[in-house]
């Protein structure tokens, strides 16, 4: 996820008329911050992280005020709250002021595209505000629907029957969830949820769907992501010189993702579409130096400036140069090699030789041809190498990086430090 919270989410969920909580923002004043409390009876102090951050509600990082005095207290604990999820740390810079949403049900809703079903896919239950992950299989409801049509009601209110809701909260979510598709679809969104959505009941006794929490990522490279106008800093989430200078090279062409997970490395493995990315950085582990996905066919001139900036901040240490992804539709293979293939002569030249082992697992169009121009490089810098092609296992290509990187560990580097004539380099 690459936006949390409401502070945002409101703003672009009012651009599908779809009900959502009051939210005030770090420079809320003390009167308007007041005036919040008495309108909905309490506030909910949250902080403002950039990026996906989760599971801030369990790590205590959720205040609730029903006074003035105890809303300023947890702003002040809140403002620069520090929260580690799995490996990933992050610290907030500000705080939302929240106005509170009494309801009896609480509902779950996300739009992510599904690998298993190749198509958007609605998940959704009745029993949201916790982790999904803690339901029975029974009570979630996951439907792929076309993305031609889109979400339509009746998808929803057959999702709903099917996992038994409740009768009254039916019909107002048949009347607003059709229409997150509609923000996801036209503004560029991979993913969209929210969590949880709040039955909140009027003075005639009728229920809204109010959301009271809000999580989407963005495709980077879609142009519509610019019809929001929303600032830059919001995708820019404690990136470090690496990650920016990539960055910097987004066009409409190519993707150009990059995660550093380790600074220190070995094995160095631009990777090529999503799912290889997510392959390779969990079996790699914190072998790999960063994570990424470059795909999307990216021309010769951006694929070497890529790798000329992944050369530049982690070759030196890296034992392995890994070049992964699965077979491609699109991508150029001989353009992405070549381009990786001239980057690395033009490092050597510039840096001097560094004691590299070079794998590549690929396919797609003009392989063979690819994978001869990056040989050529190889054998005329004098490194060892081992391609291999579409047929082999992906998951077996990852092992024998790993392998390589150990071997090197345990006196390979000295021995190709050697041959490239390198003291001390090993």
């Amino acid at each position: 996820m690459q936006l949390t919270g409401m502070l945002y989410g409101a703003q672009l969920l009012r651009h599908v008329d779809f009900p959502t909580a009051q939210v005030l923002g770090p420079d809320a004043s003390e009167d308007e911050i007041q005036a919040l409390i008495r309108r909905h009876g309490q506030v909910f102090i949250k902080p403002l992280f950039k990026g996906g951050v989760g599971k801030k509600g369990k790590s205590g990082l959720i205040g609730r005020a029903s006074d003035l005095r105890t809303a300023l207290a947890e702003k002040e604990r809140l403002y620069f709250a520090e929260h580690r999820h799995g490996n990933a740390t992050a610290k907030a810079n500000g705080v939302t002021f929240e106005g509170g949403v009494p309801a009896e049900h609480e509902v779950y809703f996300a739009i992510t595209d599904d690998t298993r079903f190749r198509a958007p896919t609605m998940t959704l239950t009745h029993r949201g505000g916790v982790d999904i992950e803690e339901l029975d299989k029974s009570e979630i409801a996951t439907v792929p629907f076309d993305a031609l049509t889109g979400l339509k009601a009746f998808v929803v209110a057959n999702a709903l029957t099917d996992i038994g809701a409740p009768k009254e909260i039916i019909s107002p979510l048949v009347q607003h969830l059709p229409k997150l598709w509609e923000l996801m679809h036209h503004y560029g969104m991979t993913t969209l949820e929210l969590n949880p959505i709040r039955m909140r009941v009027d003075g005639n006794g009728k229920l809204t769907p109010v959301a009271c929490d809000f999580k989407c990522g963005f495709d980077r490279d879609d142009p519509r992501v610019a019809r929001l106008n929303l600032p830059r800093h919001l995708f820019a989430a404690d990136v470090g010189a690496f990650e920016q200078e990539v960055n910097e090279l987004r066009t409409h062409q190519g993707q150009s993702d990059v995660f550093v997970i380790n600074e220190r490395g070995t094995i160095l493995a631009p990777t090529f579409g999503g799912g290889a990315n997510s392959l390779v950085t969990e079996v790699l582990g914190e072998a790999a130096s960063i994570s990424s996905d470059f795909g999307g066919n990216p021309p010769y001139e951006k694929m070497k400036q890529v790798a000329r900036i992944c050369y530049r901040h982690f070759l030196a240490q890296s034992n392995v140069l890994f070049i992964i992804g699965g077979k491609s539709n699109n991508t150029d293979i001989h353009e992405t090699l070549r381009a990786m293939g001239d980057a690395l002569r033009e490092h050597f030249a510039t840096h001097g030789p560094t004691p590299l082992y070079v794998v590549v697992g690929r396919g797609g169009p003009n392989l063979v041809r690819g994978f001869g121009a990056l040989a050529d490089t190889c054998e005329a810098l004098g490194l060892p190498y081992r391609f291999f092609g579409f047929d082999s296992a992906i998951s077996e290509v990852v092992n024998y990086a790993k392998r390589i990187d150990e071997w090197m560990k345990a006196g390979g580097r000295a021995a190709i430090a050697a041959q490239l004539g390198l003291k001390n380099a090993a």
